[in-house]
């Protein structure tokens, strides 16, 4: 019997070759990195939250050999700015955002790539403009239903009494108290312990910033209620579509993304067994690696192995490019 092959890592890091400030509606201005092979495929990472902004992290997933690798930082999150806005701030704005920047970047189509919020969001996105869409990578599916919304309260109460006395106690004097609470739990169900060194100073004060977008998305039911996400999925395009979905996961269970299968009768569902909300775990890392170099290979994410290649020198940001920026900007 031949021996079963490695398992996929993270590819090595590297930086950002342009940072955009883009400026939206609202007075909004959103943080914007482009990675990898400018000439490369073209993918939209979609990160989670929603409020949580990019991070470098997502990129690795990529070979930087073959993709273009676009990852905005969403209305209110990261990088963008006001950081922590929820004025203006609705998944209708974000899905105008991300068609003004691919306009902006003069992309034709990409593929489009999430994870759990991200999921949902990318969901959305394809719904509302399949043209856009070549392909989706939707891992940890979130779809904002209510069920999908008591599964991370439960079993602390009724998410409905719960959720406003959370969003009503980060605009106050005790916001850092109720964001470290949900900072431990969410940590607690993603991996099943809380890290010992908690978030304090600047690093408390985006957490704060960052769950104040959240509860303002999860009181409006993220607005994908009316038609309900599952509802849109009729709208979405054809196009090579993987589910990936840890068997354990606590915060997104897997029911979402079986449901999700069960109206997309072109996609693939693949559970990874034993694996959390955590897409750091060693076997989530393979899956996603392993289906974004398929995708790369041969257009798809079918169960054939892709050749890994090995990445460059990793590319900088030109002088240039950062004078029109921010002076704060960067890698967070």
């Amino acid at each position: 019997m031949d021996p079963a092959p490695p398992l996929r890592t993270l590819y090595p890091e590297f930086a950002p070759y342009r940072v955009h400030a883009l400026p939206v509606s609202g007075g909004h201005v959103l943080h914007v990195e482009e990675s990898g092979l400018p000439e490369g495929i073209a993918a939209l990472v979609l990160h989670g939250g929603p409020g949580s902004g990019s991070s470098p992290l997502l990129r690795r997933f990529f070979d930087p050999a073959r993709y273009r690798i676009v990852s905005p930082d969403q209305r209110g999150a990261g990088g963008s700015r006001p950081r922590g806005r929820t004025e203006d701030n609705t998944t209708d704005h974000l899905i105008t955002d991300l068609e003004l920047l691919r306009d902006t970047l003069g992309i034709a189509h990409w593929l489009v790539v999430g994870g759990s919020w991200g999921a949902a969001l990318a969901l959305a996105y394809a719904a509302a403009h399949p043209t856009a869409v070549a392909g989706l990578l939707l891992r940890a599916t979130f779809l904002a239903r209510d069920e999908d919304v008591a599964a991370f309260f439960h079993p602390i109460g009724p998410q409905q009494a719960l959720l406003p006395a959370i969003a009503h106690g980060l605009q106050g004097d005790e916001a850092p108290q109720f964001a470290l609470a949900w900072w431990r739990r969410e940590n607690l169900r993603a991996t099943g312990h809380v890290p010992e060194l908690e978030p304090s100073g600047d690093a408390l004060a985006a957490l704060i910033d960052r769950y104040r977008v959240q509860s303002h998305y999860l009181l409006h039911h993220c607005w994908l209620d009316a038609p309900p996400l599952l509802e849109r999925c009729s709208q979405l395009p054809p196009v090579p579509t993987l589910l990936l979905h840890g068997t354990d996961d606590r915060i997104c269970t897997p029911a979402a993304s079986q449901a999700l299968h069960q109206r997309l009768p072109h996609s693939l569902l693949r559970l990874v067994d034993g694996v959390g909300h955590d897409p750091t775990h060693t076997a989530m890392v393979h899956a996603m690696v392993e289906a974004l170099d398929a995708y790369a290979a041969r257009g798809g994410f079918d169960a054939g192995r892709a050749e890994r290649r090995a990445a460059p020198k990793p590319a900088r940001v030109p002088p240039g490019d950062r004078s029109t920026y921010p002076s704060d900007e960067g890698l967070s």
